[in-house]
């Protein structure tokens, strides 16, 4: 098992002044997914973690030998206590599964005819305007042509970054980092930092990101929200969290956020390589649009992108997981972990495109590394796992799953007032 040592004394097999503590901060530093997807394992059995993050074990295994501490005593017990040893064996039996079907294997054809209608549609939005005038109508469809390029870029950049599309991690890193860099103006190492950490312990407080706006801005989760209640603590109306979510949720996170947080990540963190391939997609779009619209007519346009962008991003990414459980980190098993904090929306071709795949939540967080065009193809194959287990494996509609983001926040944020007047 991938038992994490916990630096500082905290684990005795881990002594603070034992060389290989320095070992694992400088793995730490080299890991892709960043030092704090590590740190939370700390202490745990990251097992699991560990097949579902990286491509080519073996060589992970080489940079990791150094670490070794000892084999465990066939007298002693290799699962932990707040883990399901039965489940744990099926889920492992059914990852073995999944490989021998070569569901992990990707369809190239298929990344490509992604990437090219994306190119495609970035092309048509210039050629509206350059064709037909700066007028409303299409400056209107050339703006939503650019929020649809945005968002599909998102799906697809979001697929390197998982290792989805080549055997071999540099690849994927290397074209990860001219998708979201060069197609949205982004940084992969921002979305590294930020995305593997949710997918180690999916909302899971202080450890997952994405539940960050938890106290600031929204009250999530039954449970802490009613902690948040008894210690009397109110950062905002939480009882009409469901009414502001409205405001500064899908249209202001992108436009008003993440637009200027990406640059002081990359600066403040010296990516200058990702800062290079952000600014290529200002200047081009600079480039190509200035001589079109005008500065004004060029901000609008960008604005006006970013806010279809932004809307489409936070009702897609938050209705498998805002309405799910969320709380402290609990050290369950990795099926456990991801049932409990994600769901599923009914396929169908548009809700497969519309959300680039992310309908298959479960799926999706059960196996990162698998190419989306596989997730129908294992998902039968969970659903029995789960109900052999006796775990709700969730799917709703499209618009179901948009309005119980709503309801969710709804529920919590009653929990939040009862508990602030009256416990």
């Amino acid at each position: 098992a991938q038992r994490l040592g916990q630096s500082k004394g905290k684990d005795p097999r881990w002594p603070p002044n034992d060389s290989r503590t320095n070992d694992i901060l400088g793995l730490c530093k080299r890991d892709p997914g960043g030092a704090r997807v590590i740190s939370h394992y700390a202490g745990q059995d990251a097992t699991d973690a560990f097949m579902a993050f990286h491509l080519d074990k073996a060589l992970v295994r080489k940079y990791m030998s150094s670490l070794l501490i000892g084999e465990l005593a066939p007298d002693q017990p290799s699962s932990e206590p707040s883990k399901n040893e039965l489940l744990v064996e099926d889920f492992r039996e059914l990852r073995t599964t999944v490989e021998r079907m070569g569901l992990l294997q990707p369809n190239h054809l298929f990344f490509f005819l992604l990437l090219l209608h994306i190119l495609l549609l970035d092309a048509a939005a210039w050629l509206t305007i350059w064709y037909f005038g700066s007028s409303l109508l299409p400056f209107l469809f050339s703006a939503l042509l650019l929020g649809t390029v945005q968002a599909q870029a998102g799906w697809l950049q979001h697929d390197f970054g998982h290792l989805s599309v080549f055997s071999k991690s540099k690849w994927n890193h290397l074209v990860h980092k001219f998708v979201i860099g060069h197609l949205k103006g982004a940084p992969a190492s921002w979305w590294n930092h930020l995305h593997f950490q949710h997918h180690a312990k999916p909302n899971c407080f202080r450890k997952d990101p994405d539940v960050n706006m938890h106290p600031l801005f929204f009250a999530l989760g039954k449970t802490l929200s009613v902690e948040l209640g008894m210690k009397k603590k109110k950062f905002m109306p939480y009882n009409h969290q469901h009414k502001y979510f409205f405001i500064i949720g899908p249209p202001a996170l992108v436009p008003l956020y993440f637009q200027w947080y990406i640059f002081y990540f990359a600066v403040q963190r010296r990516q200058w390589v990702d800062l290079a391939w952000m600014l290529t997609f200002y200047i081009r779009f600079f480039l190509t649009y200035m001589p079109l619209l005008g500065v004004k007519g060029l901000l609008g346009l960008f604005l006006l992108a970013r806010f279809i962008e932004s809307n489409w991003f936070v009702w897609v990414t938050q209705m498998n997981h805002i309405p799910m459980h969320i709380d402290y980190d609990k050290n369950v098993d990795w099926l456990s972990t991801q049932l409990q904090a994600t769901c599923n929306v009914h396929q169908s071709l548009f809700n497969d495109w519309f959300s680039g795949h992310l309908n298959f939540q479960i799926e999706h967080h059960l196996f990162p590394t698998m190419p989306r065009h596989n997730y129908w193809k294992v998902a039968p194959l969970v659903k029995s796992l789960c109900a052999k287990h006796d775990i709700e494996y969730q799917s709703k509609p499209l618009f179901t799953a948009f309005a119980d983001i709503v309801h969710s926040l709804k529920d919590s944020g009653e929990l939040w007032l009862d508990a602030y007047l009256h416990k």
